[in-house]
Formats: structure tokens, sequence, C-alpha cells
């Protein structure tokens, strides 16, 4: 496990992001996905609506794992017995406020297979594809969902807006012609 403060002295928040590596095969079919996994993950916190009785130290855990384990989680906390491309799972929200320490967001867990075999699909670098569903899994733990159609077009356009400035492309918009759109965010 690797921490990774991201702090700074003009009393905003501090993110520490905690990432494990699970699986090898990240650093050998992307070399930098601990970093772009960081950078994305900033990149969805910087949205964030922290209140200034929150701007303290926030952390939250990110696992670049396989689709072993995610399958495992999936099953045995979503029930369902698959694996999927991401996972997020948010800490409880019934801390005291009061309590020394940061406030814990929680955990985003995302499978190399299912990300790799997706991107390939649908026509994406590994990399890009990466930070969206790093980003989308951020969201999820900072109280975004997309259950009805206006909670998805919200999030669709925070994550669209959050990669452009990471310089990534809508991954919304229209698959070229013989690639699929993505059809399955965790």
């Amino acid at each position: 496990m690797n921490d990774d403060p991201d702090s700074s002295s003009t009393g905003c928040p501090q993110f520490t992001i905690a990432l494990t590596v699970l699986t090898p095969v990240w650093h050998e079919a992307l070399p930098d996905a601990e970093g772009l996994a960081r950078r994305a993950a900033r990149g969805a916190l910087a949205v964030a609506p922290i209140s200034a009785a929150d701007a303290g130290e926030t952390e939250l855990s990110l696992v670049l794992a396989d689709d072993a384990t995610v399958h495992r989680l999936n099953r045995d906390y979503r029930g369902q017995d698959r694996p999927t491309n991401v996972l997020s799972f948010a800490a409880e929200s019934d801390a005291d406020p009061r309590d020394a320490g940061p406030r814990l967001l929680g955990d985003v867990v995302l499978s190399y297979d299912t990300l790799a075999r997706e991107a390939g699909e649908q026509g994406k670098s590994l990399a890009g594809h990466l930070s969206h569903l790093v980003v989308h899994g951020v969201l999820h733990l900072l109280g975004y969902d997309h259950v009805s159609e206006a909670e998805t077009a919200r999030m669709e356009r925070i994550e669209t807006a959050v990669l452009a400035d990471l310089g990534i492309s809508d991954p919304y918009a229209p698959a070229a012609p013989g690639t699929a759109r993505c059809a399955e965010l965790g």
C-alpha cells in the first residue's frame, strides 16, 4: 500500500489516497497505473462538496485488483455473482464528526481483466478507461449515483467534465462504428 497525501497549507481539504495494487498485471500493462489512478481520483475529489467543517483531511482507498477479487466482492457484498469493472464501498457515515482523524470516504476497487476487455471492445485506451472508472467510483463515494435518468445525466456530465480536465475524451460520446458504448459501470 502506498499513501499519497495531497495537502496544502491554504485551509483547503487535504486528501490522502491509499493505493494498493493486488495484481502485477496492472504494472505490466500500464506502468503508470498508480499515477493515473491518483490523478483521476484527485480530479473527482475536486468536485466534492466539502464544507468548512469538513475542510480537514479526507482519505480514500483505491485498489487495483483482478476479476477474481472483484467477482468475490461483488458476490459477497452486492449479491451479484460475476465480476464487474469497478466497485465502490462508501465508508459508514455514522462516525462522530468530532472524532480525531481523517474523514473516510471509502474504497474503490477496479478489475484489470474487465477494464482491459472493455477498453479493447470499446476502442478506448486502457489509461483513459482506468481514469474514467476511478472518477466514476470516487463520485459514488461522494454520493453521486445513476439510478434515475436525471441522476445518470448529472453524473455523466460531471465525469465528462473531470475527464476533460485530465485531457481524456468524453467516454459517453457515440462510439465509432464497430465499437460498443460502455454499457455497465459498477
